[in-house]
C-alpha cells in the first residue's frame, strides 16, 4: 500500500537521522495517514487521508448509523 494522501498527494520524503556524533543514516519522513470512512458522491468508501486534510475539513466523514436494540 502505497503511503499517499488519496486528498493532497503528500507522501513520504527522504532525510537522515542524526546522532550525537553526527553521523547521518538514511531515513524516510512519513505523512500521518489514517484510514477513515469518507462519503463520496453519496458511497461511503474508505480512504488514506492525512490528519491535515481531516483538520482543514477537505474531506467528509461518513456518518455511522447508530446500532439499533430491540
Amino acid at each position: 500500500m502505497a503511503k499517499i494522501c488519496e486528498i493532497c498527494g503528500k507522501k513520504p520524503v527522504c532525510g537522515h537521522s542524526v546522532s550525537h556524533a553526527n553521523n547521518r543514516t538514511p531515513r524516510r519522513f512519513l505523512p500521518n495517514l489514517q484510514r477513515i470512512r469518507v462519503n463520496v458522491g453519496g458511497v461511503n468508501r474508505r480512504m488514506l487521508v492525512c490528519t491535515r486534510c481531516i483538520k482543514g475539513a477537505k474531506v467528509a466523514k461518513a456518518v455511522v448509523k447508530a446500532a439499533v436494540s430491540a
